[in-house]
């Protein structure tokens, strides 16, 4: 077993935040167009999009480099907003174990917030913590954001 770690982020958006919840579960082919610089494609690979034990796959380029993330669904909370994947095959699985990413889009007061948390396991204290992963969610969700603000305000 490895050292466990846990990261988050919590950011402010101007998009309704439902639109995040929307996108990720059920229009994550539309990513590569709100964010074309983090997310360059996208298929299911197995079962119904969006539901519980669907199968997803993810190119995307992370610290300059083309990178592939198998994905399942684990988690989806409808009521709570709440989406969680698991990767089981890709590029963050080839140095640490048990990696999963959870979405929670959430109202606070007036503010849209979304937050992402990643946790998993590093094998050793030699290996990095996730912190530009984590920084790519943050740069997703701005670019989806500034997309949807765009939209609206045309």
């Amino acid at each position: 077993m490895g050292l466990k770690s846990k990261l988050s982020a919590q950011i402010e958006v101007k998009a309704k935040n439902d639109v995040f919840h929307d996108v990720f579960r059920h229009k994550p082919h539309h990513l590569s167009t709100m964010c074309p610089v983090q997310a360059q494609g996208f298929e299911c690979l197995e079962g119904d999009l969006g539901t519980v034990g669907s199968k997803i796959c993810w190119k995307y380029t992370h610290d300059g480099k083309q990178k592939i993330s198998k994905q399942i669904f684990e988690v989806i909370d409808e009521e709570k907003k709440i989406l969680t994947v698991r990767e089981y095959e890709g590029d963050i699985v080839k140095e640490y174990e048990n990696w999963k990413v959870s979405l929670h889009v959430d109202g606070e007061g007036e503010k849209d917030l979304v937050t992402w948390t990643m946790e998993y396991e590093r094998p050793n204290n030699n290996v990095p913590e996730l912190t530009s992963l984590l920084q790519f969610f943050i740069d997703m969700t701005n670019a989806i954001d500034d997309h949807h603000v765009k939209a609206r305000d045309v």
